[in-house]
């Protein structure tokens, strides 16, 4: 399937936001990396200024990514899980069903946005998606993404190419943990790894339901309304 056959909305800027560029938001579904990877890559590679922006909404079929400084004793025993070498920053990571995979398509360069700045963005968003379900969280600045109590629930890594940034984050919703094990999780021995299903009811911890709150976290981030929190007054004020 093309990307256009999947679910698709286009965002609609705050009023306080006046000329953001346009934003596309595309939920694809459970996924192989391999080909969204290559997709990523080749957008980045040859978009023009004039391409939207876009997020992309999924989550993979088992695999581990390893960045492209990542050492390969990080990945101890990876068994019959693929391991794909990658160009975003960071060590390996493990990717899996019932895991939400947020990728950034976003024009920094137009949009005058430092990596830094777009960082600690995602990072935030995180961490108000978790506070929506009651989880809190925190961060930590010598090691990029959100943690509970210590253990890691959200990972992230970038690459900026030609002014476009591609990769994410990603989310544990309600997933199995335990590929995790065989290796060592963002390049740190014996570093905890946990999910939101640990702290909330596994029927709240719905990759939908997370989804469309961590959409409307960045969206808000990036300058423009909230998509499902305008659904749901639309759908209060018609009843």
């Amino acid at each position: 399937m093309l990307l256009t056959d999947y679910k698709w909305f286009e965002a609609r800027p705050h009023s306080e936001s006046v000329g953001n560029p346009p934003l596309i938001v595309r939920r694809l579904g459970l996924q192989d990396y391999r080909p969204i990877f290559e997709s990523m890559r080749y957008l980045a590679q040859h978009s023009g200024p004039e391409r939207q922006d876009e997020i992309w909404l999924l989550s993979h079929k088992p695999v581990y990514t390893q960045g492209q400084a990542g050492r390969p004793e990080h990945a101890v025993n990876p068994g019959n899980i693929p391991v794909v070498q990658v160009d975003r920053g960071g060590q390996i990571t493990y990717h899996g069903p019932g895991q939400l995979v947020a990728y950034l398509l976003i024009n920094v360069r137009r949009r005058k946005l430092g990596v830094r700045v777009l960082v600690d963005l995602v990072e935030q968003a995180v961490l108000a998606t978790l506070s929506h379900f009651g989880i809190t969280g925190t961060t930590n600045p010598k090691a990029p993404g959100v943690y509970v109590k210590d253990a890691k629930i959200s990972a992230l890594g970038l690459r900026i190419r030609n002014g476009w940034s591609y990769h994410g984050l990603s989310v544990n919703v309600n997933m199995d943990l335990s590929p995790f094990a065989n290796i060592n999780p963002c390049g740190y021995p014996h570093l905890a790894v946990t999910q939101m299903a640990d702290f909330i009811e596994p029927k709240a911890a719905e990759l939908q339901s997370v989804g469309m709150v961590l959409t409307d976290q960045l969206l808000v981030a990036l300058g423009y309304l909230a998509h499902y929190d305008l659904m749901q007054q639309d759908a209060i004020g018609m009843s």
